[in-house]
């Protein structure tokens, strides 16, 4: 229903000389959403009151209401043209007036976790990139279209802004900072199977597909009692996220998913001192594909017991301290982690701290636009491990922008992970046969014959140079022939 509204906004943006990447459309649109969705929020409030009989305390002050600036309505509930500001007046009102006003409600917030809170944090960090007053008129009056009425409108438009993340996610080399493929999730959602009345918590929250993922999880669950939504809604799902776009996009996806007031705090998590860490502040379920490949600060590092600079050994750390005794985990890793030097205090640490249960094994292709190759750790926190599942995912194709994952690409390790059976993709391994010097868990399956090697980008890049060189030298030849 709401697809051609969601075109016709990309083909308005598209127009704008200040937005020129998915990642514009999506910062765009997210916002415009946001007001939006406020506006149906507040109204479904005030009625809900007025049912009850009380008086609705309106967040917003009236001439920055959705009804007021953006879309007043005449007497036959179409736009008023007459009062519906455009053009330049349209610009100067949302620039000058309209995000400096949203902006202060983060110091008149009584809390974090409060609506006026998220407001404020939104549009502290957003900016209007829509610089024509007309292009922001026709984007305004395909936003109005959309409703937020019923639980089916709400999931066609949580799908649709799915499809805007993915396609922001496979535009650029870092798309699996700001996208993980749902099938993964979802499969590691089942794996660690998270339940009502336990906390969940992504400390590198991107895009919040993990804290979406578990919400559907458990809201499908049968028989949810009045209590069990008020839990999901106010004390289950947590996160935080250190860049300013994927906060925002993050806090969207969460509301259009259903949660009206997101966990989600503005942070690098890697600034947190473990040492500081207590009880009270650890999780149940953890669910995350941290960023790899960043290098932190030496004062970073000096928060952590094992220093290193790469932000994705830093981050397992966190997560190993987050968890509660008991707890459950599912952590995206890139593959080297399993048997680089730089990383073996971390596995040693992991090792004899968890239960490191299972180990998901993807192949080449995952993460569209990004070359790394990763693992899934699977584990719970508080006896060692003893023996390690392995799991090579193998869907039988090449993986990429027209032939992503699936659901059915990871069905047999759903079911197979339940037992841990051996198969000619699954296999155990000891940790009383893993090596002490090394701490080494490459994946090496025994039905294979040689371990596998994953070769790193940098060797690839060499490998296609010299190949390139080769090519090139034969033609040479072939020229001087004729």
């Amino acid at each position: 229903m709401f697809e051609q509204t969601f075109r016709n906004i990309d083909d308005a943006l598209r127009k704008e000389a200040g937005c020129t990447t998915e990642l514009d459309y999506t910062e765009q649109t997210s916002w415009l959403l946001f007001l939006k969705y406020l506006d149906a929020l507040e109204h479904q409030k005030a009625m809900e009151a007025g049912l009850e009989g009380r008086k609705y305390s309106y967040v917003l002050d009236p001439q920055y209401r959705w009804e007021s600036w953006a879309s007043p309505k005449d007497k036959h509930g179409k736009l008023d043209h007459n009062r519906a500001l455009a053009g330049p007046d349209l610009a100067d009102f949302v620039n000058l007036k309209l995000f400096p006003y949203l902006h202060g409600f983060k110091q008149k917030a009584t809390g974090p976790d409060t609506l006026e809170y998220k407001i404020g944090q939104i549009f502290g960090e957003i900016k209007n990139k829509i610089h024509s007053g007309y292009i922001l008129r026709d984007i305004i009056d395909h936003i109005d279209e959309l409703r937020f009425n019923s639980q089916a409108e709400k999931h066609e438009l949580s799908h649709l802004y799915e499809a805007k993340i993915r396609n922001m996610g496979n535009a650029g080399r870092n798309g699996g900072e700001y996208y993980t493929p749902r099938p993964l999730i979802r499969a590691m959602v089942r794996v660690v199977h998270p339940k009502i009345g336990e906390t969940i918590y992504d400390g590198a929250v991107g895009s919040a597909g993990f804290l979406c993922e578990a919400f559907d999880y458990l809201r499908a669950k049968p028989h949810l009692t009045t209590r069990d939504l008020k839990t999901l809604q106010e004390s289950t799902f947590y996160g935080i996220e250190k860049k300013s776009l994927a906060y925002v996009i993050a806090i969207m996806n969460m509301i259009l998913h259903g949660i009206e007031t997101p966990h989600i705090v503005h942070a690098n998590t890697l600034s947190f001192n473990l040492a500081d860490v207590q009880d009270k502040d650890r999780y149940d379920v953890i669910l995350a594909n941290p960023p790899f490949g960043g290098k932190e600060r030496k004062e970073v590092q000096q928060n952590f017991p094992i220093k290193t600079g790469e932000t994705a050994f830093l981050f397992l750390q966190h997560f190993i301290k987050m968890l509660k005794a008991g707890g459950r985990a599912g952590v995206v890793i890139k593959n080297t982690f399993l048997s680089n030097s730089d990383a073996k205090s971390l596995r040693k640490l992991l090792l004899e701290s968890c239960n490191l249960h299972t180990v998901l094994d993807c192949p080449g292709g995952t993460f569209q636009g990004a070359g790394v190759k990763t693992v899934v750790l699977f584990f719970e926190k508080g006896a060692p491990t003893r023996n390690t599942w392995y799991y090579q995912l193998d869907p039988g194709r090449n993986l990429g922008k027209t032939n992503p994952l699936n659901d059915d690409d990871l069905q047999e390790f759903v079911e197979l992970q339940k037992t841990r059976a051996a198969s000619p993709k699954s296999w155990c391994v000891d940790a009383a046969s893993i090596d002490p010097a090394t701490f080494d868990l490459s994946v090496k399956n025994p039905d294979g014959g040689e371990a596998i090697t994953h070769r790193s980008p940098q060797a690839i890049l060499e490998e296609i140079a010299a190949l390139d060189a080769e090519s090139a030298e034969v033609l040479g030849n072939i020229r001087g022939l004729l």
